[in-house]
């Protein structure tokens, strides 16, 4: 494994555990969100994304987090394993919820130099909220990699389908570069 994808729904862990999986290998971790995102919850346009994300991609080795379908032609063209944490909507629910209250008093800049902060307003009280961006998505996402780990189009590519903490867990403590 040199150029992984973790994917999954918003509020899945995806950050921690590819962060966590890319010191265990000793290579870069890459964020979707920090190349995508500028100050004032503006975004790249769509070129301009593509463009910086493929200079990363081009690396011999990476973790990238992100799901984007909108990149899934550019990133998969690079992969060699995508890990998919498929954590039951509960668990998911309880998660995104706990990190947008911790998030929302710490008011912590979410990427570097975009002075992007999470409020309990944006939360809870918005159509930007990514808690409501889970609910409206969860099931469709669930649905989509299901089918697309089911068909099997990218031949040859590692799918690793996590469906709990615990099984990331011990992933994350066996893995070994490939």
């Amino acid at each position: 494994m040199k150029r992984i994808n973790v994917i999954g729904t918003s509020g899945s862990g995806k950050s921690h555990f590819s962060y966590r999986l890319a010191k265990n290998l000793s290579i870069p971790y890459i964020e979707m969100d920090t190349l995508f995102w500028l100050p004032n919850w503006e975004h790249l346009e769509n070129d301009e994304f593509l463009f910086l994300l493929e200079a990363h991609l081009e690396k011999a080795s990476w973790v990238l987090d992100g799901n984007q379908s909108k990149t899934n032609h550019l990133k998969w063209q690079y992969v060699d394993t995508i890990i998919w944490l498929d954590y039951s909507f509960y668990h998911t629910f309880k998660q995104i919820v706990v990190r947008s209250i911790k998030r929302s008093f710490s008011k912590k800049e979410l990427w570097a130099g975009t002075g992007n902060t999470e409020s309990f307003r944006r939360n809870f009280f918005s159509s930007d909220s990514v808690i409501l961006w889970m609910l409206q998505n969860y099931w469709k996402t669930k649905r989509k990699y299901a089918t697309f780990f089911a068909s099997q189009t990218l031949k040859n590519v590692r799918l690793v389908r996590l469906t709990s903490p615990q099984q990331a867990e011990h992933f994350l403590a066996n893995v070994q570069v490939i």
